[in-house]
């Protein structure tokens, strides 16, 4: 078992954090340089998928790194499953209703 107060220990942790401060501050750059790209104004899809990239990185460092999520896999994965089955589900109910209609319903396009 490692000894969290070592000083090596305190290093490679200091040493990690600014490595996602470094990160994070580089994305922080991206995200306003992507804002001043001429496609957001011709293609605003774009914008938005690049933007969802950048802030998707960015979230994850701060999840893995800060808030300790980084060592804790299955816990995540089990929560990620369990999220993909009721989204799958609550999809696959909606698409199933939309042709289920009441007797005697007037279906009007």
């Amino acid at each position: 078992m490692s000894d969290h107060s070592s000083p090596e220990h305190i290093k490679k942790s200091v040493r990690a954090y600014m490595f996602v401060f470094g990160a994070l501050l580089v994305g922080t750059l991206l995200t306003v340089w992507a804002a001043t790209l001429p496609f957001n104004n011709t293609h605003p899809r774009v914008g938005i998928a690049v933007a969802l990239i950048i802030a998707s990185v960015k979230s994850s460092l701060v999840a893995g790194y800060f808030m300790h999520l980084i060592s804790e896999k299955k816990a995540i994965y089990a929560t990620l499953a369990t999220t993909a089955f009721f989204f799958a589900a609550l999809m696959a109910l909606t698409l199933w209703s939309m042709h289920d209609f009441p007797h005697f319903t007037l279906i009007r396009y």
